[in-house]
């Protein structure tokens, strides 16, 4: 029974981030109707990888649940694994409003967020009360005014924190909406970052008898170039994975629509094609030695196999569960299984 279509109507009447929160409380108060709404799932093949056992191959995208209020709730739709954040050590309120536009002529998202999170002690309490059995992971950031030099501690704190509670943890240094965050991902910030966090990563390992694996979220917008120097670095120092990928800074199709002109990474069905280039390039040049989680414009179980079929592994939802709803996540298991 897929209720969605005559909700949404009345969601996008709302702006697009109280609507968000609306969706929230919705999901937090009625996950148990949720899922006896959403009826029996497809019988799916659990996905080995990372030393994890994956329920199946569909995610939830961090960016939906920042504070890690409604896994549950995302849970009952019959996600594998979720995703939650992304937090920061400090909490900070984002960006001014508004900070999110919708583009349904081209089902497409501009977020200019920045990374508001009620802080990562916060997460970590509402994730100790979690019932959900699947994978969770925690993305983490820095905050908005930490300096670039310092950023690495900011990682390392909030790695060190979210470290016993987490299935995996990502690194963003991909939102285009915290000003210098991307430079993260090139040259001597990469390098120093990379090798400060497996440093600790193994440290925690050892004091905590847990491997936590360790993935990166990179960005769209990046040259040929630029992503073989970064899976150069992935493989050097043997990150277990990579998200590919997070919003593009292009406004490539949407220039004619409203609101194309504001700041922030646009996602969607814009981003499809995109996104599935950088699956495509990175699996060829990390030839399989790193799990790979692809986003961007999934807005059908066409588009997940897409995905798989280039080289990823599993895939995340964001703006295609906004604007498909929960059907998406059963077309998808319905035909990759």
């Amino acid at each position: 029974m897929d209720l969605y279509p005559l909700l949404r109507p009345l969601l996008f009447r709302l702006s697009p981030e109280t609507a968000h929160q609306a969706t929230l409380l919705g999901l937090r108060a009625l996950h148990p109707l949720v899922s006896w709404v959403n009826g029996a799932l497809p019988k799916t093949q659990p996905r080995q990888l990372m030393g994890l056992q994956f329920p199946n191959a569909v995610g939830l995208a961090a960016g939906l649940d920042k504070n890690a209020e409604c896994i549950d709730g995302f849970g009952a739709l019959g996600l594998g694994f979720i995703e939650v954040g992304t937090v920061t050590p400090r909490p900070q309120p984002g960006n001014p409003l508004p900070r999110m536009f919708r583009l349904p002529a081209a089902q497409a998202l501009i977020n200019r967020m920045g990374f508001n999170n009620k802080g990562v002690d916060f997460l970590l309490e509402r994730v100790a009360q979690r019932r959900f059995s699947g994978v969770l992971g925690i993305n983490i950031g820095k905050n908005f005014d930490t300096p670039l030099d310092q950023a690495t501690r900011d990682y390392l704190l909030a790695l060190r924190k979210v470290y016993p509670a987490a299935d995996y943890v990502t690194v963003n240094i991909s939102s285009p909406n915290t000003p210098g965050l991307r430079q993260l991902q090139h040259g001597d910030y990469l390098a120093q970052m990379l090798s400060s966090l497996k440093e600790a990563q193994d440290k925690l390992h050892t004091e905590h008898h847990s491997y936590v694996p360790l993935l990166v979220k990179i960005a769209p917008d990046l040259s040929a170039e630029e992503l073989a120097m970064m899976s150069e670095q992935f493989l050097r120092y043997k990150v277990d994975g990579v998200i590919a990928t997070n919003t593009t800074a292009s406004r490539q199709g949407v220039e004619h629509l409203a609101y194309s002109t504001e700041n922030g990474g646009l996602s969607g069905v814009p981003l499809r094609q995109k996104s599935t280039q950088v699956v495509r390039d990175l699996a060829q040049l990390t030839q399989g030695k790193l799990t790979i989680i692809a986003a961007g414009g999934i807005f059908s179980a066409a588009d997940a196999q897409e995905k798989l079929e280039v080289g990823a592994d599993l895939v995340q939802l964001y703006t295609g569960l906004i604007y498909r709803g929960p059907v998406l996540v059963k077309e998808i298991l319905q035909r990759i299984g």
